[in-house]
């Protein structure tokens, strides 16, 4: 008996010490952090937000079935006045309306890279302090819509290759700047340029599109700002749910067998039963890796041994918030119900983004159970779309890490998975590493104003933009 206590005590003892050396280990090894250098003085700052505020005041709304193009000529003009020499040495080429992807050829033509943004935006309704498109620089922000979403990128991106050919700049590899027109609404702009990569054989090492950005710490417990980089983005399946009248279990009682009463109990029975599968995704287990050795000890020690706490993690997480929730499995939502009374029958529809598309076969089974259930008929729409994660090993991931960290020394990059769409999903066949990062740095006030009122940046978000973007190009290898 003794002999087994002290084997016991021995196995404790090693267990607490592995706990304790990953912790230490996590710590010791990450990059530390800095004092950000001011890359830009105040006119220098203000130069490039005046040179924005031009592309802002363009109001180049995207609307769902139809193209005005007056606006969005006007941008058009706005760019090649901005920056000549982009429109004197790269290839244009323009797919549906008004979708822009330029080409700088490189030392190796074999090779490619990209990096794009989006130049629609959606309306700027409701009560803003500065009207919606006035390009107004006020207290040290540019404010208009797009200053976020995502003009501010777009600018960047020009405005660091413009720099660099001014200075004599020949990439490496071939570089493509892209930007659709109807991001906004899920348009067809990049998915006509991906036809015609597709058709000449074109890939690429890595694409850098939004999604991500700087932000205020996803945990409580963490000091410094984070770089976010989404490296994968949930896939959509949509499912038209039909209750027909007299369908339903035999058992049922009569008043719960109408069409709405059955398609209630289905939709009530998905959003509360833990029907779906759940696990701690790649992504997200490097997320925590990421993050954890600037946390406490207490919390290091959690994110350094997942494979101890994983699933205490994976319970947690949808705890905190939705958005953190949804990144460990596969969510559901249904947007509306109504009554067909000629067809008489209950319709709904079943918003569905996976994670992972071998789990979603498994929740689609349950979901399918819990109608079959409730005699509620499931078909599958046409457009459901899976896209495959960024390879965590890929190189372009640690050169992207590398240059955050050389432009912003005091924030911590980190990887995610992003529960919105971005336009560099439809990449994801043609290239292995799809990062959704740009550098725009984002309090929480001008993270919520992203499609709402008031959006804004700060110029020296602006500025440091256009740096990160220089960086980025002039040292890819």
């Amino acid at each position: 008996m003794k002999e087994i206590l002290i084997v016991c005590g021995i196995i404790i003892v090693a267990f607490i010490l592995v706990l304790v050396f990953n912790a230490i280990k996590s710590k010791v090894k990450a990059p530390k952090l800095s004092q950000r250098p001011q890359h830009k003085t105040e006119k220098e700052q203000e130069e490039y937000a005046l040179k924005l505020a031009e592309m802002i005041k363009c109001k180049t709304v995207s609307v769902d079935g139809s193209f005005d193009d007056t606006e969005f000529k006007k941008l058009r003009k706005v760019m090649e006045e901005l920056f000549p020499l982009i429109h004197k040495n790269t290839e244009k080429m323009i797919f549906s309306d008004d979708c822009w992807v330029y080409k700088l050829k490189g030392k190796d033509e074999s090779r490619n890279i990209m990096i794009m943004s989006h130049h629609d935006v959606v309306e700027a309704t409701g009560e803003w302090l500065h009207p919606g498109f006035c390009g107004e620089i006020f207290d040290g922000n540019l404010w208009g819509r797009g200053t976020i979403d995502t003009k501010t990128p777009l600018f960047a991106e020009f405005s660091a290759l413009e720099e660099l050919l001014e200075e004599g700049f020949i990439p490496q590899c071939n570089v493509y700047i892209a930007s659709s027109h109807n991001e906004e609404i899920g348009g067809d702009g990049i998915p006509e340029a991906l036809k015609y990569f597709k058709e000449n054989n074109i890939s690429f090492e890595t694409v850098l599109d939004e999604g991500g950005a700087i932000i205020s710490p996803p945990l409580p417990m963490i000091k410094s700002n984070c770089a976010m980089m989404a490296v994968h983005e949930k896939g959509r399946y949509t499912l038209n749910c039909y209750a027909k009248d007299g369908g339903g279990h035999k058992g049922l009682a009569a008043n719960k067998n109408t069409p709405v009463a059955r398609m209630s109990a289905f939709i009530t029975e998905v959003n509360t039963k833990n029907i779906f599968i759940t696990r701690l995704h790649p992504q997200v287990k490097a997320m925590f890796t990421h993050l954890a050795p600037y946390t406490p000890f207490v919390m290091r020690l959690l994110f350094s041994n997942l494979w101890c706490f994983g699933g205490l993690l994976k319970t947690v997480m949808p705890k905190i918030n939705a958005q953190a929730g949804s990144m460990v499995g596969t969510t559901c939502t249904f947007n509306d119900i109504s009554m067909n009374k000629e067809e008489k029958h209950c319709y709904s529809r079943a918003f569905i983004r996976c994670v992972d598309d071998k789990d979603l076969e498994k929740d689609l089974l349950e979901i399918k159970k819990s109608a079959d259930k409730y005699g509620v008929e499931l078909v599958p729409a046409e457009n459901n779309e899976y896209f495959k994660p960024a390879d965590l090993n890929h190189k372009a991931f640690a050169y992207t890490k590398k240059i955050i960290s050389q432009v912003f020394p005091d924030v911590i990059p980190a990887p995610y998975i992003l529960p919105a769409g971005t336009d560099a999903r439809h990449l994801c066949e043609i290239c292995d590493c799809v990062i959704r990062f740009a550098p725009i740095e984002m309090n929480d006030e001008q993270f919520a104003s992203v499609h709402s009122e008031n959006e804004h940046i700060s110029l020296e978000s602006i500025a440091n933009s256009v740096v990160f973007y220089k960086e980025y190009l002039k040292n890819y290898k």
